[in-house]
């Protein structure tokens, strides 16, 4: 049973894996495609505040992408999900969602939600980076 449960396990990690590689690379043409629209639009080969914004956005979604899919990769090698990793992708997608937010639209509570988010990520990475330093390091530091 504990051998079929492992095979299951794989197939779908696998799975998993092949789906997120076809998403980065139909969300990388999609970035291109969406670029080469916008710079043909007039004026030509120029970008306004408002494009650059959505460019930037689409593009940070493929890294975050890319970090999900070094996080199943890291998975399916050692069984681990590196949490390090995790608060990584999270952070990239709140950078992601203050990048393309419009600040005339939001509310101050949205704004302070967002800021909390972006300091409890920051101490949870800082936090688990620290935790996961080798102790030579720490003891060479002092």
């Amino acid at each position: 049973m504990q051998k079929i449960l492992k095979r299951f396990e794989r197939v779908v990690v696998l799975t998993l894996l092949v789906f997120m590689m076809i998403a980065v690379f139909v969300a990388t043409v999609e970035v291109g495609v969406i670029l080469w629209q916008q710079l043909k639009e007039p004026p030509v080969m120029l970008l306004n505040v408002k494009e650059m914004m959505e460019v930037f956005g689409f593009i940070l979604m493929v890294v975050i992408g890319l970090e999900l899919l070094e996080t199943i990769k890291a998975y399916l090698d050692k069984k681990v999900v590196h949490v390090e990793v995790v608060l990584l992708v999270a952070v990239v997608a709140v950078a992601r969602k203050i990048i393309i937010l419009d600040y005339y639209e939001v509310s101050p509570q949205m704004l302070y939600a967002v800021s909390a988010l972006v300091v409890s990520l920051a101490a949870g990475f800082f936090i688990v980076r620290r935790a996961l330093e080798p102790k030579s390091e720490k003891n060479t530091k002092e």
